[in-house]
This record gives C-alpha cells, sequence and structure tokens, in this order.
C-alpha cells in the first residue's frame, strides 16, 4: 500500500470543504490533480472516501473514520517539522494563531510587529474567524493559541486573561438626556447586534437577558 502525506493532506482539505474547487485552491494545485490523487488514495485504500453527486460531495462512513484517524498523524508530522526547525537553531519555529474579527483590525498590527521584532525566526501563521471555529481548531490541533473572548469553558484548554474591557450601550444623540436605561428593560429594546456566531453578540443577548430563540423581538 503506497500511501502518501501529500495524499492525506489532499484528503483533509477536501473533507473539510466537500468542494473540490476550494480544496484545489487550498492545496494550491489543479482540481483535476485533486481528484486524481483523492481516486488513487481510494485504490490504495479498498476503500469509497466520499459519495459524489452531482451538486453534493459527503464523506462516507468510511471516510468519516479514516478523517478521525489521519488527524494524530498529520499532527505529529506538524510537530516534528517544528521540532525540527527548532532544533536548527530558527527560534521558536511555527506559531499558528488564531483571532476573532472583531478585535483582529485593532490588536495584530502592533502584536505582530512586537513578535517578529522579539523573534524574527519565527513562522508566524494567523487566523481570522469566528470563536466557535477558533475553539475547534485549537481542539483539533490546527492552531497553537487563540486570542478570543472569555469564557471558554472548554476543560481541555488553558485560558489567559490579556486585557478586560468595559461593555457599554450606545443610543441615539436624540437620547443623551433621556433617563438612564435599567437593566431589566434591555430585553425590551430593539438593540443592533453582530451576526450569529460572533461571541460578543452572545455576551451582549445573556447580558441583556435576551432568549437567543426569541422570535421577532425588535433585534
Amino acid at each position: 500500500m503506497n500511501i502518501t502525506l501529500r495524499q492525506l493532506r489532499y484528503f483533509k482539505a477536501l473533507a473539510e470543504d466537500l468542494h473540490f474547487g476550494r480544496a484545489a485552491d487550498r492545496c494550491a494545485i489543479s482540481q483535476p490533480a485533486l481528484s486524481v490523487q483523492i481516486r488513487e488514495l481510494e485504490e490504495n485504500l479498498g476503500v469509497e472516501l466520499f459519495e459524489r453527486q452531482p451538486r453534493a460531495l459527503r464523506l462516507t462512513p468510511r471516510g468519516e473514520e479514516f478523517s478521525k484517524r489521519i488527524n494524530p498523524i498529520l499532527r505529529g508530522v506538524d510537530e516534528l517539522g517544528d521540532w525540527a526547525q527548532t532544533a536548527r537553531g530558527s527560534g521558536l519555529g511555527r506559531l499558528r494563531i488564531g483571532v476573532i474579527p472583531t478585535i483582529a483590525p485593532y490588536l495584530l498590527p502592533n502584536f505582530i510587529g512586537a513578535l517578529t521584532d522579539a523573534h524574527p525566526q519565527v513562522d508566524l501563521h494567523v487566523r481570522e474567524t469566528v470563536t466557535p471555529r477558533l475553539v475547534d481548531e485549537l481542539l483539533d490541533g490546527k492552531l497553537d493559541a487563540a486570542i478570543v473572548a472569555l469564557p471558554l469553558d472548554e476543560p481541555a484548554l488553558v485560558e489567559t486573561p490579556l486585557f478586560a474591557e468595559e461593555m457599554v450601550l450606545i443610543r441615539p444623540n436624540a437620547d443623551r438626556d433621556a433617563v438612564p436605561v435599567q437593566l431589566d428593560t434591555l430585553a425590551s429594546m430593539r438593540l443592533l447586534l453582530l451576526e450569529e456566531g460572533h461571541c460578543f453578540r452572545d455576551q451582549a443577548m445573556s447580558f441583556c437577558n435576551i432568549n437567543p430563540n426569541r422570535p421577532g423581538g425588535g433585534l
């Protein structure tokens, strides 16, 4: 059986995107070349990993099991690469950091500059996406650390507070002299929030005691 690491990485990209075009772009190869590599992988294994339909692609049960089995393998290979890079005296090696979009534009410019000045040999990779995806990628070993809003309450992760900010309510200028809003009235107000998936939206709704499943409600 001749299975290559390249085929495993191609499979992982396709299993995550479930789209040949997007997966090929991620792997920097052509779509036909990716298709050939996946087909060769399936032939070597003797099992079908993907169920191909005219407008859909999904993992077969064997494909889902295969995906779980290769994750530790690829993670181990990446760790070996990091170890080798560090052993050659190249500093910290590779550092993969995730950050939520709400703070990335304000934090990253200074953070990246300070890090690269202090450790010029570090191979820095930054991933910007919402908190649930960052947590999944941390647990899957795709990220080394992430900057998110706390708390996460994820036992497998270590949380370190970096800074704290006040939560404020912004109202129209016409209401500047109005009576201050009481906490128990926030749930009945029409509020402008971030879209679903952003942790700051969840925090605001929790603070205002708003049921996220409530229909309407002026949100």
